[in-house]
């Protein structure tokens, strides 16, 4: 019998550094790798099997300058949280704002994401 749901699977993020995004998302989100990254592609699951797989594509189209989709990360600790992103190579595009719960983000190849703020959720609340 066919499912009736559909879920969230990977997300799909093309880059241009490769090595670079590779390293930046596995410790952005504190993923492993499901399977040994090839030359161009490798998936990225959470270890305790609660979040969505990211997945990484290196693109074969060149630099994209309008991004096409992108992350809303929550946290507890949004603060805490953009200026770890922050060290790991992620820059400030818009940061919170009043009357806002998020701040905008790019990762090293220039993808944009939102930190939100989501105080008093605990991990994996939505």
């Amino acid at each position: 019998m066919a499912s009736d749901r559909l879920w969230v699977g990977s997300i799909v993020i093309d880059c241009d550094d490769f090595p670079k995004m590779l390293r930046f998302w596995q410790e952005a989100l504190h993923y492993s790798q499901k399977y040994p990254a090839s030359d161009d592609w490798v998936i990225l699951r959470d270890p305790r099997g609660a979040g969505p797989n990211v997945s990484l594509s290196r693109s074969s189209e060149g630099h994209l300058e309008e991004y096409r989709m992108h992350l809303d990360l929550y946290s507890g600790d949004a603060e805490g949280e953009v200026r770890r992103l922050i060290g790991l190579g992620a820059k400030m595009v818009s940061p919170r704002q009043e009357g806002r719960d998020f701040a905008t983000l790019a990762d090293p190849d220039g993808n944009l994401f939102d930190v939100i703020y989501t105080d008093g959720l605990k991990f994996g609340e939505r």
